[in-house]
């Protein structure tokens, strides 16, 4: 390599030399000639890049007057063994084969000295490496500023002086000296110092005696108010400047104890009365405000008293060292000793020193060392049956421990006569009181009497240590007999029975027992709810039976089942009644022919679109589609009808033009077995505006709007020419001299509505049965003498029932 320059090895040479220690006699000086011991190096050049550079891996030390060598390890990668060095401090020197010395006499005033060494390659490439020199065991320094270089000259300041310490609240007359700070090249040179503690707050608490530079402390001073000043001297000489770089000077206060141990607060804790001994309780702390990790701060502590000393004076230890207040003694007991207060003390000074104490108080908590325990042995109690949820008895227990804690809480348990769960026990809301309840209905013929096994804990388990025999009771129940009502078995019955199934047939027999068997009670039947009355029960047996006939069709039918109830009732002096359902599962029968929904349709006589109707069959879909159509009568002529792809509607179309009006259309559907009906349709034929479905009819809407108008003229005419007719015959009977009308004893026909046709016969349709709406009754008009008195009256009476009639004429407008 032709270029000198520091490799990677330079950090460990500069932290080697730099920190390479030349170790001295108390001597603290150099006398030439003086060379240092001459070290063998192995240090060896790097294989793939070999490059300039020092190299030392030892110390060295030098023994005045006796010569010793130090070899300077220098390499630039060439085979050359003498080199070019310098030094930037002209008391040391270097020879050209790496040997450093001493020129001149050097003293050490901070015991080490630092300077620079140079070397220079063939190529004049310069390389620099820092070196220190260092007393061998310093005594007490004499501080000294260096000699200034050059007058006015600053010289950088790498000297820093080690730490002064003053003792805190020294006493003696102030101001105290310090220490002092000559210049032995220097003539006429001023001193003083700045900064914090000299012309800086705190102000005034050192000062520097202008001509001699010895330093005073002027008050006592107090490690805890400032543990460190921190100030920097200057040398002024007379007339030409500063002579002196300044110095920086720290000054320690050495601490005293002068603070006693305190403590922050006072404690409190609580301690269960069953903790174990030798468990940690609390743990108290001190301070103490004197310099730490010093005797004057190294504390411990003691118990100085235990407030009651019972059931021991020594119930507490504490740890001298970490405050750890632990349980040593057996016997708390939060009945008889509540609370304890302590009395702990701190001392500096590993306990020999100044003092503190505080107070700790300790609360006995409560533990589960007394059992809870019934105050009766035994409970008896009486209870009807059927009953739930029935409080049986209450039972109250005692305890000595803490009240509203865990270890006072009961909790009570069943211990045995229990096996089915009949009862259940709770805790009361006072926490000591055990409800027993029944949990089922108790049944007093399969048990009349039961005897429980009652027991109580706590919430929180027993204390270790504690004897614990569990308090138990007796609880005898007693149940009474009471009239039950007769049971169906099953509660739900469900048949299957088809729904043409024939009056009188048998449905089913459902019976019911009596639970009171000791009773020997009749039980007999009743039907509580029968909707469509179908139904029929024998009182004695509990037959069932069918009174009309059932349809699954009907609306009391839901998804094919029919629902009654049946009651059962006992001959007790108060009867008790049970209930039973029936589920009568109806199976479809081919009852019901199909038929179409549409009554009324609008047909367009020209260019007719065709019309889909609606099939509807109201059996289940084993008798349903595909439905298959046909029309009947004049029908066939005029109109042609066809099943949709799905078979399941009927698609009808007008075959030929008709004029406009109403026409009837008889269309027969039937279902795939072959039930048939006959459906009527009525079709409305008339001149439509446009063509296909959505055409509507013209002509009626023309025609039909002066309707009522035309009837109203017609009727005028004819109630006008009937008024004529009745004049006319008046006046030809006139002319018959009074001829009377009718005869005297003549009396004029009545007539009657008898609100029947047929002879009072009900028409029936497949087997149904359809009431007939009754028509309008009206009034009967009485026989009257034909006089010309009463004629005018007669024809206004038979206007007025004209009007009123059913076929009455609409009036005009």
């Amino acid at each position: 390599s032709s270029t000198l320059k520091f490799s990677h090895f330079y950090k460990p040479i500069l932290v080697h030399l730099f920190h390479s220690t030349i170790r001295f006699r108390p001597s603290h000086s150099l006398s030439p000639p003086c060379l240092f011991r001459h070290v063998r190096m192995k240090t060896k050049a790097q294989r793939m890049r070999v490059l300039p550079k020092f190299y030392c891996d030892t110390s060295f030390s030098c023994h005045c007057p006796t010569l010793y060598r130090y070899y300077l390890g220098f390499t630039d990668c060439t085979n050359r063994t003498i080199f070019l060095f310098g030094t930037d401090d002209n008391r040391f020197g270097v020879k050209a084969d790496g040997v450093l010395m001493v020129n001149r006499e050097v003293v050490l005033y901070n015991g080490h000295q630092n300077f620079f060494i140079h070397s220079w390659d063939s190529q004049g490439q310069k390389i620099t490496v820092p070196v220190r020199v260092n007393a061998t065991d310093p005594q007490a320094h004499v501080l000294q500023f260096p000699k200034s270089l050059g007058g006015l000259r600053r010289r950088k300041r790498d000297w820093v002086i080690p730490p002064l310490k003053v003792s805190e609240n020294q006493r003696g007359t102030y101001p105290l000296k310090v220490d002092f700070f000559p210049c032995f090249f220097c003539e006429s040179v001023f001193y003083s110092i700045t900064g914090p503690g000299a012309d800086l707050p705190p102000v005034g608490r050192f000062r520097m005696d202008r001509e001699t530079g010895n330093l005073y402390v002027t008050q006592p001073l107090d490690r805890e108010e400032t543990a460190e000043y921190l100030f920097e001297a200057h040398a002024v000489a007379d007339g030409a400047g500063q002579a002196e770089a300044p110095m920086e000077i720290i000054v320690r206060v050495i601490d005293q104890n002068d603070n006693k141990p305190y403590f922050t607060t006072d404690y409190k804790a609580n301690v269960a009365e069953a903790t174990t001994i030798g468990t940690e309780v609390v743990r108290v702390e001190a301070k103490d405000d004197d310099e730490p990790s010093t005797d004057n701060s190294e504390l411990r502590y003691r118990i100085l008293n235990q407030d009651p000393p019972l059931p021991t004076d020594n119930m507490f230890e504490i740890n001298p060292i970490t405050g750890s207040i632990r349980i040593t003694g057996r016997g708390l007991d939060r009945e008889k000793y509540p609370q304890y207060t302590l009395t702990v003390q701190a001392a500096d000074m590993a306990g020999e020193g100044l003092t503190g104490q505080t107070k700790v108080i300790l609360t006995v908590t409560d533990s589960n060392d007394n059992i809870p325990v019934f105050t009766q042995k035994s409970y008896s109690a009486t209870v009807d049956e059927n009953k739930k949820d029935v409080v049986v008895v209450k039972m109250i227990v005692t305890d000595e421990d803490e009240p509203q804690t865990p270890a006072w809480n009961a909790i009570f348990k069943i211990v045995s006569g229990d096996p089915d769960g009949l009862f259940t026990v709770k805790t009361g809301t006072n926490k000591q009181e055990g409800i027993l309840s029944t949990a089922k209905e108790l049944d007093f013929e399969t048990a009349s009497k039961h005897t429980l096994l009652v027991s109580v804990e706590n919430e929180i388990p027993f204390a270790p240590g504690v004897s614990v025999v569990t308090s138990t009771t007796t609880v005898v129940v007693n149940v009474r007999d009471v009239n039950e009502a007769p049971v169906f078995d099953p509660k739900e019955m469900l048949v299957v029975k088809p729904e043409d199934l024939p009056v009188d047939e048998v449905v089913v027999q459902y019976t019911a027992s009596d639970p009171d068997t000791a009773r020997k009670q009749k039980v007999t039947y009743k039907m509580i709810n029968d909707p469509a009355g179908w139904l029929n029960v024998d009182k004695d047996t509990g037959l069932i039976k069918v009174r009309r006939f059932m349809d699954r069709e009907a609306p009391f039918v839901t998804n094919s089942r029919y629902i009654a109830n049946i009651g059962a009732c006992d001959d007790d002096a108060v009867p008790a009644t049970g209930t039973g359902t029936l589920i009568i599962q109806l199976e479809d029968v081919n009852d019901n022919a199909p038929f179409i929904e549409e009554r009324e349709i609008k047909v367009c006589n020209k260019d007719p679109a065709p019309q889909l109707l609606s099939v509807t069959d109201k059996d289940g879909p084993e008798f349903g589609p595909p439905y298959s159509v046909s029309l009947q009568g004049m029908s066939k002529t005029n109109w042609t009808a066809r099943m949709n792809d799905t078979r399941t509607g009927v698609i009808l179309n007008l075959g030929t033009e008709l004029p406009s009006g109403d026409y009837s259309v008889i269309l027969r559907v039937a279902d795939k077995h072959g039930l048939e009906q006959d459906s009527i349709i009525k079709a409305e034929v008339c001149h439509c505006k446009g063509k296909g479905a959505e055409a509507t009819c013209t002509d009626r809407a023309i025609g039909g709007s002066n309707l009522p108008l035309i009837l109203g003229i017609l009727g005028a005419i004819l109630l006008l020419a009937l008024v004529l007719l009745m004049l006319l015959f008046a006046k030809q009977r006139k002319k018959d001299k009074k001829k009377p009308l009718l005869l005297d004893d003549s009396v004029r026909d009545n007539i009657y509505y008898y609100d029947e046709e047929g002879g009072g016969e009900d028409d029936q349709v497949n087997g149904h049965i359809y009431a007939i709406t009754h028509l309008h009754k009206y009034k009967v008009i009485k026989a009257a003498h034909a006089g010309a008195e009463n004629l005018g009256k007669y024809v206004t009476v038979f206007i007025g029932v004209l009007e009123n009639s059913a076929i009455a004429v609409p009036k005009p407008g």
